[in-house]
């Protein structure tokens, strides 16, 4: 919902101002639609149904997989796809992966978005509206800003869209804003006095082999990154999650473990290893490091300090698991 459109047309309809509070409130409550909101007027619901779109966005498709994982692909005004995926944990958590742009313009080798090409950057609402549908689906108390896009090329879309997710049950600490290495984003969230959290995709502890990966590392080496990082670090107090994809023969020898332990302070960064998980781009061109491989690469960071946890991979059977979102429709069964 587009919180300025609503105050706005609520303004026009002379309606008192404590009416777009009422409205938003329902909403972020679960409500599905204006006719839920039994408080209003009748009228003046059959009036907001016609003058203000509950969502910006349209419901083009949704699967759930086995873990209970969903995905929902999304149509915006203008017809652009994006995907977003709601992840269920036993332990209570309910977790919304929020895309903030149609596609990615940073192009990495291993990532499904950015093989689709750019389309565009997303509004704040768009990107609100992807939580506020899965709270129709069920609570939500945490978010991570690492759909599709790179959420600091959209930084004032993402701002505001992440300043309104407590309203859903969303806690600021428990919002992760994920970055490839967008040194001006990653410098200016830090002055937003937002106690969220800061993901970096870092995925090599080389330039060499990260421009192959991401060629972003062209504009921004890892040093500039690193540095940018360390500087949320200071601001924030908040260490940082470095994000790794483990790709057999690729980033996963035991030297480049080490490299990487000379690369993190583990006072100021958390690993998280991340298994492969193939796409539809990238079907054949990387494999996934085996278990055993994964371990051993985790064992070594563990021997020197470094902090890393292994991610669980949910929703692989309807494309949703990370780097998958290609903003196409799937073949599981509709829920």
């Amino acid at each position: 919902m587009d919180r300025e459109l609503l105050e706005r047309t609520l303004a026009e309809l002379g309606q008192p101002s404590y009416r777009a509070r009422q409205v938003w409130e329902h909403a972020c409550a679960g409500a599905g639609s204006y006719e839920e909101m039994s408080s209003l007027p009748k009228s003046l619901r059959t009036e907001l149904a016609g003058r203000v779109p509950f969502s910006t966005l349209s419901l083009e498709q949704q699967l759930e997989a086995s873990d209970g994982t969903v995905k929902a692909l999304f149509r915006t005004f203008d017809g652009h796809p994006i995907e977003s995926v709601l992840m269920r944990y036993r332990d209570g958590r309910r977790s919304v992966c929020i895309s903030t742009q149609s596609g990615c313009p940073l192009q990495c080798a291993f990532c499904a978005s950015g093989q689709m090409g750019f389309k565009r950057d997303l509004t704040a609402w768009e990107i609100f509206d992807q939580a506020l549908h899965f709270r129709q689906v069920d609570q939500v108390n945490h978010g991570a800003l690492m759909g599709m896009g790179e959420p600091l090329m959209n930084l004032t879309a993402v701002l505001t869209a992440v300043r309104a997710l407590p309203d859903l049950g969303i806690g600021h600490r428990h919002t992760s804003v994920s970055t490839a290495g967008w040194v001006p984003g990653i410098d200016k969230l830090a002055t937003e006095g937002l106690p969220v959290r800061l993901a970096l995709s870092l995925h090599a502890p080389d330039d060499e082999l990260r421009r192959t990966l991401m060629p972003v590392t062209a504009r921004f080496p890892i040093a500039e990154v690193i540095a940018a990082c360390e500087r949320f670090y200071a601001l924030r107090r908040r260490k940082v999650l470095v994000e790794y994809l483990m790709l057999a023969g690729v980033n996963d020898r035991p030297e480049q473990a080490r490299a990487l332990v000379r690369l993190l302070d583990p006072g100021r960064f958390k690993l998280n290893l991340i298994p492969y998980n193939e796409t539809g781009a990238g079907r054949g061109a990387f494999r996934g490091s085996s278990r055993a491989v994964i371990y051993s690469f985790r064992q070594a960071l563990a021997k020197s300090g470094l902090e890393a946890t292994v991610r669980v991979a949910r929703g692989r059977e309807i494309d949703a698991a990370c780097g998958q979102l290609a903003g196409t429709a799937g073949t599981a069964s509709r829920t």
